[in-house]
């Protein structure tokens, strides 16, 4: 395999960040001496632009840093302390091997769970030698639907996933509607496009129940309360439907279920839908004015409206717009959300068939590590911090406690996740490694190659993988041997010219010309090729029936909402190591009045669930009755060891199965107790 080489001379390495974000930027990188010394975006995917997140440009502090792991280590302290001895790959590839034929024997296959999600988006370090090795040891499978999975069932039934309107094309809309996201946070090429597009004079409605920085220079703000996007979503069709904005030539040629909608969206009048959402009800109807009348019209669907109770039905509700509408047909009209299907890679490396054999919903993995039956007796965690990123925190950090759980974390540092390990694996980052980059934000598909060699003894995932394949003896004649065998495996596979592009020249050539227009070139992928404005399948799964709205689940003890958005700091709860100002819980000014609270105080923030210690912000930039914390904080970040999601339930959306992050409903108050837990 090739690797990179140390150089006295000061030299530039091109590469992509496969980062859990929808970009996906082209880097030059800069190397003196074997070693990295400058992150900064490059020309060669347009969208970025030649700059990049301030994220990445530390990754370095990462790569190089106290937290980095650098050798296999076995625990020899209590669970969750960190305490870790060296030893050899061998021994702890042994060690692996020898576990898990124990509790295959034993157990059977479906006690060895594979727990991983978005650590690294690219198609190399997940879905190759990995589901390979866990699909032949017949071990339980994981539902991987942390995110996106209620936006993507909404997204596959309505129009089967067909692909959405580019960055380039948001400047062509004369009105941009980006609802439950934050770019400037997550996806910050895209806000360039959208400042162009009002500087042509397009008008911007942003919802979301923070003032981010979209929303302070929106001409509408919608601060809808979390969990509400339903009702405000049908009351916007109900307005469609009721005073002749349906486009019904469109509706009649190209979709099906339109009545079924129209008879769920009737009784979310704006006044009704307003007072759920609290909301002005002038506000929503000067919303649905505008979205009726202005063409080329654009949504983008963020992630925010799918983390709650009635995520599924929101995202459904929110993506039928434009077709209910008439926004089609002409660029910079119609939605966009994810593009990471538009280039139909099906994944037919995986070795073998999926066997049926248990399924884990990721975001009830306390559920699973205490009660699962069989009991989980091997936990094998990579691309994913779990103790800090999953569902009701304190029992997952139970299940993680147990003495006769093994536990494998395969990671760049030491992660809180980590620190429960019975064996941690030092892995590669995608500076020291290949890695194929797909972004889901516009259409790129590119190589990234190893810039400096892998620190101490770190690993790519495939080799790991590759040889626990052989350790226990499920290897088979043609399976890919190593992380570049892996890449070439890969690049064979992928549709069309895509793998010959990228081996020639490190980009695939985008489809339809990299700026789909829907309903021009680009048409649903349904089996009819029709917009499914009611799935009937759908409506039998939700609880409440498809569109069916669960009211707000805040009780007289709990009464405020929780959310915890991304941040300008991490993806996700990567980089959150990296040093920080210290964390706050962001209150409206009115909330902190009614608890005689102040600006810089300590405070608990408390459920039936547990509790968060932490420092107040007090600031008109968010709605009444809600509170956040940011997403992706570890342990360290708060008084007390615990983050916002040891206050989530683990309960799960109407549909996809997601994670209902902002149904956290809490109290706060004054804490007399402010002390940092030893050791985090």
């Amino acid at each position: 395999m090739k690797t990179a080489t140390s150089v006295v001379a000061e030299h530039t390495v091109a590469t992509v960040c496969p980062l859990d974000c929808p970009d996906s930027c082209s880097l030059d990188v800069t190397v003196q001496e074997g070693r990295i010394t400058a992150i900064d975006g490059s020309h060669a995917n347009p969208i970025t632009g030649g700059y990049i997140c301030a994220k990445v440009r530390r990754f370095t502090e990462r790569l190089y840093g106290a937290d980095r792991l650098l050798y296999p280590a076995v625990r020899k302290g209590p669970k969750g302390a960190g305490t870790f001895s060296r030893v050899s790959w061998d021994e702890a590839l042994s060690t692996i091997a020898e576990r898990m034929r124990e509790a295959r024997e034993r157990w059977g296959g479906e006690s060895i769970l594979p727990y991983s999600y978005g650590g690294s988006n690219g198609l190399l370090t997940q879905d190759t030698s990995d589901a390979t090795l866990f699909r032949r040891l017949g071990a339980s499978r994981l539902a991987r639907t942390v995110c996106a999975a209620p936006t993507g069932v909404a997204n596959l039934a309505l129009y089967g996933k067909m692909p959405s309107v580019v960055y380039q094309d948001f400047p062509e809309a004369k009105l941009i509607v980006i609802w439950g996201g934050n770019p400037s946070a997550s996806g910050i090429h895209l806000v360039p496009y959208i400042r162009e597009a009002q500087r042509r004079g397009a008008r911007l409605v942003v919802i979301d129940p923070r003032t981010t920085p979209l929303a302070k220079q929106a001409d509408i703000h919608l601060a809808v309360r979390p969990g509400t996007d339903l009702p405000v979503a049908l009351a916007v069709h109900r307005h469609l439907f009721e005073d002749g904005h349906a486009d019904r030539a469109f509706l009649t040629a190209h979709t099906r279920g339109a009545e079924r909608l129209r008879e769920r969206a009737q009784p979310w009048t704006f006044e009704r839908a307003a007072a759920e959402a609290g909301v002005a009800p002038d506000a929503l109807r000067a919303f649905a004015d505008a979205y009726a009348t202005a063409s080329p019209a654009l949504i983008r669907c963020g992630w925010g409206p799918e983390r709650n109770r009635n995520g599924g039905s929101a995202s459904m509700a929110i993506l039928a717009l434009p077709a209910v509408a008439g926004k089609f047909g002409v660029r910079g009209g119609g939605y966009t959300m994810s593009n990471s299907a538009s280039w139909r890679i099906d994944r037919t490396w995986i070795g073998s068939e999926e066997p049926p054999t248990r399924l884990v919903n990721m975001n009830q993995l306390g559920r699973v590590l205490e009660d699962g039956d069989p009991p989980v007796k091997v936990l094998f965690v990579y691309n994913n911090n779990a103790a800090v990123t999953t569902p009701d925190q304190r029992r997952v950090l139970r299940g993680l406690d147990r003495e006769d759980l093994f536990t494998v974390v395969f990671e760049q540092v030491m992660t809180d996740t980590a620190r429960y390990a019975d064996l941690v694996l030092p892995a590669t980052t995608f500076l020291e490694g290949y890695e194929i980059a797909r972004s889901y934000g516009t259409l790129s598909l590119r190589l990234g190659q190893p810039v400096v060699d892998a620190a101490g003894e770190a690993r790519p995932n495939a080799d790991v993988f590759g040889e626990l394949l052989t350790r226990l003896d499920l290897r088979r004649e043609g399976d890919p041997s190593g992380e570049l065998e892996e890449m070439l495996d890969v690049l064979s596979k992928l549709p069309g010219a895509a793998g010959a592009e990228i081996s020639e020249r490190g980009a695939a050539t985008p489809p339809f010309d990299g700026r789909p227009v829907q309903f021009q070139t680009v048409w649903p992928l349904t089996p009819d090729r029709k917009v499914n404005l009611f799935a009937e399948e759908l409506d039998a799964q939700a609880p409440a029936g498809l569109y069916g709205y669960r009211p707000d689940p805040a009780t007289p003890e709990y009464p405020l909402a929780l959310i915890s958005p991304a941040s300008e700091r991490t993806i996700s709860s990567t980089l959150a190591e990296l040093p920080r100002p210290e964390v706050r819980l962001l209150m409206h000014p009115d909330d902190a009045g009614a608890r005689g609270l102040s600006e810089g105080d300590a405070v608990r923030v408390f459920n039936t669930l547990g509790d968060v210690r932490c420092t107040l912000a007090v600031g008109g930039w968010i709605t009444p009755g809600t509170v956040s914390l940011p997403k992706g904080l570890w342990r360290r970040h708060t008084a007390n060891g615990y983050t916002a999601n040891a206050l989530v339930p683990d309960s799960l959306t109407d549909l996809g199965g997601g994670a209902c992050f902002n149904d956290a409903r809490v109290q706060v108050e004054r804490d007399a107790i402010a002390t940092r837990p030893p050791g985090r």
